[in-house]
């Protein structure tokens, strides 16, 4: 009897666990300018560097489980305290294109800021850099520091954790610093 009791409560643990799993919201990432922000309807509004739907839902919900890396949610601002519009952000959200719902904004500071599309013709993790071949042919290399900030299929990450293969599509969001490119915000675009 204890037996089959301690089989049955085991099994109902397995079953919670993966059912809260499951409920967990991964946080993914995109670049843009926000247009508006209202407290009122609780949105902000982003003209997306991608071009994806901008309208966002500020999270106001305190019990949604977030799948959101620990060192870049200390980078971020709460999308519930954040009130400056006519800025490059990157906005951290969960959900689709149908309904997303922002958790953080990073302002990306004055600029100008460099926005490359194109395919990975190399990652070098030890050098910290990434060489994106964009759509005109050029080819051009980012340095990849302790600020930058990446998004692909698992959610949002420091940028040095970011792994691709060659000739995956990316979008690379940089600022000139010292003269060289630096990534603020590689977006994987294969997920």
């Amino acid at each position: 009897m204890r037996r089959g009791l301690l089989q049955v409560c085991l099994l109902f643990g397995a079953l919670s666990f993966t059912t809260a799993a499951s409920a967990q919201q991964i946080v993914h990432a995109l670049t843009g300018r926000v247009t508006a922000i209202s407290a009122t309807s609780k949105t902000i509004q982003v003209d997306t560097d991608d071009g994806s739907e901008g309208n966002f839902d500020i999270l106001t919900q305190k019990n949604v489980v977030l799948s959101f890396e620990k060192n870049v949610k200390a980078m971020t601002v709460p999308a519930s305290s954040f009130s400056k519009a006519d800025c490059h952000v990157v906005v951290f959200f969960y959900g689709d294109d149908n309904a997303r719902t922002v958790v953080a904004v990073e302002d990306l500071g004055p600029g100008p800021l460099i926005t490359d599309l194109g395919t990975i013709v190399r990652l070098d993790k030890h050098a910290h850099q990434i060489t994106v071949k964009g759509d005109s042919g050029e080819e051009q290399t980012f340095h990849i520091d302790a600020r930058t900030l990446a998004d692909s299929t698992y959610g949002v990450m420091e940028g040095q954790k970011f792994s691709a293969d060659k000739g995956a599509r990316v979008r690379v969001t940089a600022t000139i610093e010292n003269g060289a490119p630096t990534a603020l915000f590689i977006r994987a675009l294969t997920f």
